[in-house]
C-alpha cells in the first residue's frame, strides 16, 4: 500500500512564520534521553518490585541482610521474571522499529529531518502515557510492551537519532564531524546523568508515578521545540511518498550496489564494528540495575541513581578525552583507547562483589564512549550528503538488531549463569569488545585515511 504523505515539519508543512527560530538539534536529544533515562531504572525497579508483591517476597536488599538471600529461590524468580520482561519490551519495540526506523530515516533525505524528529517524539510521548497508566492503574505489565510498540510505530529513539545524526552530517565538515558527532552523544550522557541523580532521588522521595509525570512533560517541550523550532538541515525538503519500496532499496544500495570494493568493505565492517559496540553496550546496560539490586551488592533506589548516573557520565568524560587525544592522535587510535578501557570495564564489573569495586568499574569506563562518534563520523564520510539520512537510518536498524541481540543474550544468560558465575554476562561483553578492536585497527591498516575518499552519488 502506498499512500502520499506531507513532509510535517517541513516548509510545506509548516509556515515559515510558524518556525519561532532555527536552533540546534542538540536540545531534541538531550530531552530525549533524560526522559528516557529518567523511566528506564524506575521501570527495571517497577518490575521488580511488582512481582515481588506478587510472588509475596519480602526479602531486604540493605547490606546487612543481603548476603543471606543468595539462596533464596523466590527471589530468583523474581529476578528471572524481571529479565525476561526487559526481553519482551526490547524484542517487541525491535520487531516494529527494524521496519519503520529504516523507512522513516531514508524518508528523511526527502522531506528533510524534522519530519522525523516530530514523529519520534510523538512515539516518546505515547509510550511514556502508557507507562504513566500502568503504574497509576496498577496494570497488567504486558501493557510496557504496548508502549514500546507505539513508540517503535513512529520512529521510537532509533528514529530520532537516525534524523539528528544526519542533521549534524549534514551541515559539519569532515575535519569537524567526528567531535559534532561526540558532542551530540555527550548530550546524551549529560541528559542520562542528571536524570539517574534526579530518579533515584526521587523515587525513594515520592514513589513510581511523579517520576513519569516529568518525562511526559519534557517530551511535550521536546516535541514543540522539534516542530518549531529546530532549523532544517536539508536543503530542498520535497514532498514524497512514505509507503514506498524506494526507501529501503536506498540503504540497500549503499551495501550492494557496485562500487569501488574498498568503499563497500569499508561501511560494511565498520557497520559490523558499531553493531558489536551496541550490543554491549546496552547488553550491559539491561543487567546492570538487576545486577545492582541483588546480593551481593544490594543496593536501593539511591545507590541505583549513582551508578547510573557514573555510566552516563562516561558521555562528558569521552567528549573532553576525544578532544584532547585528538591532538596527537587519529581517530582510529582514540576508538582503540576507548575499547580498551571499555574492556577492562567489563571485566571488573564481572567480579564485582562491593559498592566501591563496581564504582571502580564505572570509573573505568571513562573513555569507553569515543568509540561511537568515531565510527558514525567514518561511516557519513563514505557516502554521499544525500545519503545521510538513508545511511543513519541504516545506522539505526543496526542499532536496533544490536539491542534485540543484547537483550537476548544478556537477559537469557544473566539468569541461566546465576548458580556458577553471576557477572559471566560482562566476561562475555569483554570478550566481543576484541572484535571491533580488530576490525577498526585491521581497516586503518587496510586503508589509513578511507573518510578521505569521496565517493559519487551514484555509489
Amino acid at each position: 500500500m502506498e499512500g502520499r504523505v506531507s513532509p510535517v515539519g517541513s516548509s510545506r508543512s509548516i509556515p515559515a512564520a510558524a518556525v519561532l527560530c532555527r536552533g540546534p538539534v542538540e536540545p531534541v536529544v538531550f530531552l530525549a534521553n533524560f526522559a528516557l533515562v529518567l523511566q528506564g531504572p524506575l521501570t527495571t525497579q517497577y518490575l521488580w518490585h511488582r512481582f515481588s508483591t506478587d510472588l509475596g517476597y519480602n526479602g531486604t536488599r540493605h547490606r546487612g541482610n543481603c548476603g543471606n538471600q543468595s539462596a533464596d529461590p523466590i527471589m530468583k524468580e523474581v529476578e528471572t521474571l524481571t529479565s525476561h520482561w526487559t526481553l519482551y519490551m526490547n524484542v517487541g519495540g525491535f520487531l516494529v522499529g527494524l521496519f519503520w526506523s529504516t523507512l522513516l530515516g531514508a524518508w528523511s533525505d526527502r522531506v528533510g529531518r524534522r519530519p522525523l524528529l516530530v514523529l519520534s517524539s510523538l512515539g516518546l510521548l505515547l509510550q511514556v502515557v502508557v507507562s504513566i497508566f500502568v503504574v497509576q492503574l496498577q496494570l497488567h505489565v504486558g501493557f510496557f510492551v504496548l508502549g514500546r510498540v507505539l513508540c517503535a510505530l513512529l520512529g521510537d529513539f532509533n528514529g530520532l537519532l537516525a534524523a539528528s545524526f544526519a542533521s549534524v552530517a549534514d551541515v559539519s565538515s569532515n575535519h569537524s564531524r567526528t567531535f559534532r558527532m561526540a558532542l551530540l552523544e555527550a548530550c546524551i550522557g549529560v541528559a542520562g546523568t542528571l536524570a539517574s541523580l534526579l530518579g533515584g532521588h526521587w523515587l525513594r522521595a515520592q514513589g513510581y508515578a511523579n517520576p513519569f509525570w516529568l518525562a511526559l512533560a519534557l517530551l511535550i517541550v521536546m516535541t514543540l521545540y522539534a516542530a518549531f523550532c529546530f532549523g532544517e538541515t536539508v536543503k530542498e525538503p520535497k514532498s514524497t511518498r512514505l509507503f514506498t519500496l524506494r526507501h529501503h532499496r536506498s540503504i540497500a544500495r549503499l551495501y550492494v550496489v557496485s562500487a569501488p570494493e574498498k568503499s563497500r568493505k569499508h561501511l560494511a565492517l565498520y557497520s559490523l564494528a558499531i553493531f558489536i559496540v551496541i550490543t554491549v553496550h546496552f547488553g550491559a546496560q539491561d543487567i546492570l540495575t538487576l545486577y545492582e539490586l541483588s546480593t551481593p551488592l544490594c543496593w536501593d533506589s539511591k545507590l541505583v541513581g549513582y551508578g547510573s548516573a557514573a555510566q552516563h557520565l562516561s558521555y562528558l568524560t569521552s567528549l573532553v578525552g576525544l578532544k584532547l587525544l585528538q591532538y596527537c592522535l587519529a581517530d582510529t587510535w582514540v576508538a582503540e583507547i576507548g575499547l580498551s578501557f571499555n574492556i577492562l570495564g567489563m571485566v571488573v564489573f564481572a567480579f564485582a562483589t562491593t559498592t566501591p569495586l563496581m564504582f571502580t568499574g564505572y570509573g573505568l569506563l571513562f573513555l569507553s564512549l569515543v568509540t561511537t562518534p568515531v565510527i558514525r563520523a567514518k561511516l557519513s564520510k563514505l557516502v554521499s550528503e544525500s545519503e545521510h539520512g538513508a545511511l543513519f537510518s541504516a545506522v539505526a536498524c543496526v542499532n536496533s538488531l544490536a539491542m534485540l541481540m543484547a537483550s537476548g543474550i544478556f537477559n537469557s544468560l544473566y539468569p541461566a549463569t546465576l548458580n556458577f558465575l553471576k557477572g559471566f554476562p560482562f566476561l562475555l561483553g569483554a570478550g566481543l569488545l576484541f572484535i571491533p578492536a580488530i576490525l577498526i585497527g585491521v581497516l586503518e591498516k587496510i586503508n589509513p585515511r578511507p573518510e578521505f575518499q569521496q565517493f559519487p552519488h551514484s555509489l
